[in-house]
């Protein structure tokens, strides 16, 4: 019976044009969100992956300043890096746009004025810190003084780094500017403020009641304890030459915040899309059957769990995420991955230095996801997983099964009358596992449906060994001629459910044994659809091994930035 089609609008988070991706950004974010899409396109859904570079705001503005280069200079070469590495590292966004785009001006502004017409706004008049050696309104983060706890003189105007305390830009002792270091003034300014208290009620009854046993724990806490200091207004606007203008109280000079106009991107790249593909984008955005999932990292829980819903609520006829399954962070070695001490894993330069192993790493980073804590990723642990997993389990299975068909059938699979029963039973236990795969994607535990796809190739081998189809070939052709098929089947599934995972590799194996179709109505009886028509002519080998020398360059690589 064939399933019902759903519609699914999956976003994941505008990465900040200001600098590249890295294995933080991959494995919280966009390796996971890009597992659930395919994963939901091979079940043959409708399906809109949503993203797109998010440049506005003040650290686009400090940016450029520091290059000496003009903000839309800054934003144009890492958009241009960001969008690259993800395309060669197989993120299949079914738009990537970005939001210096008029698409997103017009939208972004057009939201904004409803909510105004809406009487949702209060504007308000208030002192703000100013930069006068910069000439600049100082945002919250760009301000820099002692705790009023007294243990650290680093904190920023919204938090303390040391002691966790949320904070304001007048607790501060002895504060002075990020960008300057020079004492800031406090100087009047006048913006709008969206009024988020008066949606409380409503945020906290569809988080910690409605959706409290469907969403992931660190998230629906991280949301309770917001909601527990009370929500207040919040500016929309400010005083910044870099961003999307408008005018407050008929004054110039002021842009949307970036908070505000940033999470609009996924509106305003969907209605891109949707222009480009003769598609209505009210569809994903404006349909209640429709199921809304952010991907996103916890740094933007509070964002797109109780800010963005309200906007949308305020919106009026737009749904609310069914999901936001929030990662932890990945650290580096042990250590925090911190771009300013060039601490990390840059995407770009992983594809140039391990050219056609994109799997690898996705295969890595989502055995490592940070689903419920943070976690780490070690250069060994990449080499070890590497060759121990998918060199020695899933690839050695692939290219003993096809060899052996190569070796005794001349390519062509067999297609014996019968079947042992041995036979049906590790097939059951394949459809088991293919079944685990499915429960926890749909939960989104992109590890456990990681391992039980490793443990198919595990059982193929097992079966093989078992079998030992090698030693039985003279007196025993129909038992060689069962494993075999057998064996076939179990690669077939293979090459199938690794697609999510792995889509390099599974497009090369579906290639060599003769899978054509690219997606199926279901992932159930994929043993009735396989060809066993097909006669094996091209086998590759799936896998290399990582040497040591490459894993030393690496870190000593990372040494060096210390």
């Amino acid at each position: 019976m064939k399933k019902n089609i759903e519609t699914y609008t999956i976003t994941a988070a505008l990465p900040y044009a200001n600098g590249p991706i890295h294995i933080g950004h991959l494995a919280g974010v966009y390796i996971p969100a890009d597992i659930y899409a395919r994963y939901k396109r091979l079940t043959n859904n409708d399906v809109a992956f949503i993203c797109g570079s998010d440049e506005h705001g003040v650290a686009i503005s400090l940016a450029s300043k520091k290059a000496s280069i003009s903000p839309k200079e800054l934003i144009d070469k890492y958009d241009e890096i960001i969008k690259s590495s993800f395309e060669k590292f197989g993120i299949s966004f079914d738009n990537y746009s970005r939001t210096s785009r008029k698409i997103h001006h017009d939208t972004s502004i057009d939201l904004f004025n409803l909510l105004k017409e809406k009487n949702l706004f209060s504007l308000k008049e208030s002192e703000q810190y100013y930069d006068t050696e910069e000439n600049q309104f100082l945002a919250d983060r760009y301000i820099i003084g002692t705790c009023p706890c007294g243990k650290f003189d680093e904190a920023y105007g919204d938090q303390c780094e040391k002691c966790g305390a949320t904070l304001s830009p007048d607790e501060l002792v002895n504060p002075r500017s990020a960008i300057s270091d020079s004492k800031p003034i406090l100087k009047q300014t006048k913006h709008y403020y969206i009024k988020l208290d008066e949606f409380e009620e409503f945020i906290r009854e569809w988080i910690t009641v409605e959706n409290k046993e469907k969403w992931k724990t660190n998230v629906v806490g991280q949301v309770k304890s917001w909601l527990d200091s009370g929500l207040k207004p919040r500016a929309v606007t400010r005083d910044l030459d870099w961003g999307i203008p408008v005018k407050v109280d008929d004054e110039n000079g002021k842009v949307l915040y970036v908070w505000f106009e940033a999470p609009i991107g996924y509106i305003s790249s969907t209605k891109e899309w949707a222009e480009n593909n003769n598609k209505d984008w009210k569809k994903y955005w404006k349909n209640s059957k429709t199921n809304l999932i952010h991907f996103i990292g916890k740094d933007n829980i509070v964002f797109h769990c109780i800010i963005f819903p309200i906007m949308l609520k305020m919106f009026g006829d737009y749904i609310l995420p069914k999901n936001v399954p929030a990662n932890e962070f990945l650290n580096l070695e042990g250590q925090k991955i911190s771009t300013s001490r060039n601490w990390a894993v840059w995407l770009h330069e992983y594809l140039i230095e391990f050219p056609n192993m994109q799997d690898v790493l996705r295969y890595v980073l989502t055995s490592t996801c940070p689903e419920t804590k943070d976690n780490d990723f070690t250069w060994k642990e990449f080499q070890t997983r590497n060759n121990s997993e998918l060199v020695a389990i899933y690839g050695n299975y692939t290219n003993r099964v096809l060899s052996l068909i190569d070796k005794y059938y001349e390519g062509k699979i067999p297609t014996p009358e019968n079947r042992n029963d041995k036979d049906y039973e590790i097939l059951n236990e394949v459809i088991s596992k293919k079944n685990d795969i499915e429960s926890n994607l749909n939960q989104f535990k992109f590890r456990e449906a990681l391992k039980s796809l490793i443990n198919i190739a595990r059982i193929g081998n097992k079966f093989l060994a078992d079998t030992e189809p090698w030693k039985i070939k003279n007196e025993n052709p129909e038992r060689v001629e069962q494993i075999l098929k057998t064996s076939f089947e179990i690669v077939s599934y293979l090459a199938v459910l690794s697609e999510p995972f792995i889509p390099y590799t599974s497009k090369k194996l579906k290639k060599m044994i003769g899978i054509n179709k690219s997606e199926w109505s279901d992932l159930d009886n994929l043993g009735d659809k396989i060809d066993f028509s097909f006669t094996i002519t091209n086998k590759e080998m799936l896998f290399r091994r990582i040497e040591d020398s490459e894993i030393e360059f690496q870190i000593n690589k990372l040494k060096n930035h210390l």
